[in-house]
């Protein structure tokens, strides 16, 4: 199937790894311009060379986005380079157990910063050049939102708040065509999960019995699997679906866990 991204401009963050890498791979191979906003300098590096062996036409912008400035100068240098902006994938954040027994205020207030102010602060900035393209908005959320997961506020707070923000964004785009829509992922297997699963003292004890609860397959979602919704989702293909939550997740959320 084309879905038509061919010379599509995609801004996505937290776009060097993980399911943030994912999405640019597939963006690339759809023949749009992924251009990837990440703080972490060795994973560009190494994904531009990634990228250059699949002959994939992109395109970096090296920020943190804690900082509102740099929200606003992603946008502005993406579309001072290529004089245009066909969609936005807020998907930058980490889960950095902030809790409600553990955190502090200003620890919280941190998180949030990480995780969801800056999801605002770029799409309004990116807004006025959606309209131009009648583009689209990917937010990437998280299964937390939805479950709880315990131990971490901060996060569960933002991701909850980006799942509202989609629904309110898609009521506020809809005279201008531009669609927004988030995906939710719940266990997906990237580097910072399995950094996160070394820390046990038996990771692949721990790892079976996560994936005993995913009831489809018992295994954990692929980031290119979660890409290929996203890719999908940002494409004319989808040009009818606006304000949805789209879930990824071999049946976690809404299947009953306990099935065998």
């Amino acid at each position: 199937m084309d879905l038509q991204l061919k010379n599509k401009v995609v801004l996505i963050t937290g776009g060097a790894s993980g399911i943030g890498a994912a999405i640019a791979r597939s963006v690339g191979q759809e023949g749009g311009t992924p251009v990837v906003v990440d703080c972490d300098s060795e994973a560009i590096h190494k994904q531009e060379s990634e990228f250059r062996a699949l002959e994939i036409q992109a395109d970096w912008v090296a920020a943190d986005l804690c900082r509102l400035e740099n929200c606003h100068s992603s946008v502005a240098l993406t579309t001072e380079k290529f004089g245009r902006l066909d969609a936005l994938v807020n998907n930058a954040g980490i889960n950095d157990r902030v809790g409600l027994e553990n955190g502090t205020p200003a620890q919280f207030q941190t998180s949030l910063e990480r995780n969801l102010l800056h999801y605002f602060h770029l799409t309004q900035a990116a807004l006025p050049h959606l309209k131009k393209s009648r583009g689209s908005i990917l937010n990437i959320s998280s299964k937390a939102a939805v479950t709880g997961q315990g131990g971490t506020s901060g996060y569960v707070a933002a991701k909850g708040a980006i799942l509202s923000l989609t629904r309110e964004w898609a009521v506020d785009c809809l005279a201008s065509g531009v669609r927004v829509n988030a995906i939710v992922p719940a266990e997906v297997r990237t580097p910072l999960y399995e950094k996160w699963l070394a820390q046990f003292i038996d990771p692949e004890e721990r790892l079976r019995h996560i994936t005993s609860r995913i009831p489809l397959g018992k295994r954990l979602t692929l980031p290119e699997e979660i890409a290929a919704m996203a890719v999908f989702l940002l494409s004319p293909k989808a040009g009818h679906i606006t304000g949805q939550h789209l879930y990824v997740d071999g049946g976690y959320v809404h299947l009953d866990r306990s099935l065998t």
